[in-house]
């Protein structure tokens, strides 16, 4: 019998079942270190297979931490926005609020980024950088373009401070906009009129008006004209985000993932050449699009911008689940609720894991590694996302999407039963510090 014959006939869960690696608790040291194999990459990106999963976010924060601990990783970026992820950098690296600041991650959904799992994590993240040279901590940033009314406020703010005469050019440039920051949406159907055209150019003119001064203001404080100039672009990308996402679906897509990637790259660039970041982002977002369904449809994600222009450098780690509850709501803006996961379909990868029978997991998919595993693991099979909604009535056709595994991820971290996360009150903790972020 040929090696070929072997591969094809020994059952998958039992070929997966031989190469897991056991996930200890997630505060045992020994956690970390198992993703040390990834420590020199540049880029670590690190998924979930929901937004509302505790075990994948205390998983990312023991990775994480051992990450910035043992090999010198400096950016946390996340699938956030900016000015709320701005918000919690000040706090991790022990920088005075701004004076109008807002508690982060107000608006829907707030049990994504507000929730008591990632407080624990930003108050290790703080704890970790006190006494450090600025150089030496480890930051907290957002890479999406959703909130765009408080990164008009945070431009305006900056050039109200470093130049008035700007900062009245501003207001009169965003002025177009400025009606539908709370519902930018509405924007994307208005903005399919000519007359609207106008906020183009006029977001874009105050963007390259603001770099043409990167000297100047920068001479006065790096970080806040970093932060002031990342506001900038994200304005002038979500106003195209919201026009182009009446037109189709994979081009609004594909905007807000190039985003995501130049923004992490600006990062890296004003960092330095030794700047190392870990990501965190939905599966969805970090592996490569190239091998799921979304590459048949015309998109691109993160993890794909990040293997094209990075290679090697760059480490995709995704996350997977077969069933337990899930913080989600059932419509966009509702209620979150704690929802049953549905057992995973026989017919994916999901159900293929539960059947090897070990409960939580490392699977390494890097060439070289567990072959047979990965030949078998090539075929097609369909693999689940669940975001910020979950409907289990419609899960096939809501929930899943076909993926080749080995060539979308270079990981796998499985845990077979996961619980949803805890989302935090509305009010501030007793006993904490003034410079809190979470507080309401």
């Amino acid at each position: 019998m040929s090696t070929e014959d072997l591969i094809v006939r020994e059952p998958l869960p039992a070929l997966i079942r031989e190469a897991a690696e056991p996930l200890p608790d997630f505060d045992d040291p020994a956690f970390g270190k198992l993703f040390d194999r990834f420590g020199e990459a540049r880029i670590v990106l690190l998924g979930e297979a929901s937004h509302g999963t505790a075990e994948f976010y205390r998983a990312r924060a023991a990775i994480t931490r051992r990450l910035i601990e043992a090999h010198g990783f400096t950016i946390v970026a996340v699938e956030a926005d900016w000015p709320d992820a701005a918000t919690i950098d000040r706090y991790v690296r022990n920088r005075p609020p701004r004076d109008d600041a807002e508690p982060a991650f107000q608006r829907f959904p707030t049990w994504m980024w507000r929730n008591v799992e990632v407080e624990a994590f930003t108050r290790w993240l703080r704890k970790h950088n006190a006494g450090r040279d600025a150089p030496e901590q480890a930051g907290f940033y957002g890479l999406d373009l959703y909130n765009m009314g408080a990164s008009i406020r945070a431009v305006l703010d900056y050039l109200d401070e470093v130049d008035p005469e700007a900062a009245a050019v501003a207001r009169e440039r965003y002025g177009c906009l400025t009606p539908w920051q709370s519902d930018p949406a509405r924007y994307g159907r208005m903005a399919l009129t000519e007359g609207f055209r106008r906020c183009e150019s006029a977001v874009v003119a105050m963007l390259r008006d603001l770099f043409a001064k990167a000297r100047e203001y920068s001479a006065a404080d790096g970080e806040d004209f970093l932060d002031a100039a990342q506001n900038a672009r994200l304005i002038a990308n979500a106003e195209a985000y919201y026009r182009v996402m009446y037109y189709g679906d994979a081009e609004s897509w594909n905007l807000r993932d190039t985003h995501m990637f130049e923004t992490l790259d600006l990062l890296l660039a004003d960092k330095g050449e030794n700047a190392k970041a870990v990501v965190w982002a939905h599966n969805s977002h970090i592996g490569d699009a190239r091998s799921t369904g979304m590459g048949e449809r015309g998109e691109i994600n993160l993890g794909q911008l990040c293997r094209e222009h990075h290679g090697e450098e760059a480490r995709l780690i995704g996350f997977g689940t077969h069933t337990g509850t899930v913080a989600a709501a059932t419509d966009w803006d509702g209620p979150m609720e704690v929802k049953r996961v549905n057992p995973s379909r026989p017919d994916s990868y999901e159900r293929t894991m539960h059947d090897s029978g070990v409960p939580r997991f490392l699977l390494d998919l890097g060439a070289g590694r567990h072959e047979a595993l990965r030949q078998a693991l090539m075929e097609p099979r369909l693999e689940r996302f669940i975001g910020v909604i979950y409907r289990p009535d419609t899960e096939r056709w809501s929930h899943y999407s076909e993926a080749i595994l080995p060539r979308q991820l270079d990981g796998w971290a499985w845990f077979d039963e996961t619980q949803a996360v805890t989302p935090l009150p509305t009010h501030q903790t007793i006993g904490a510090e003034e410079t809190y972020p979470f507080g309401v």
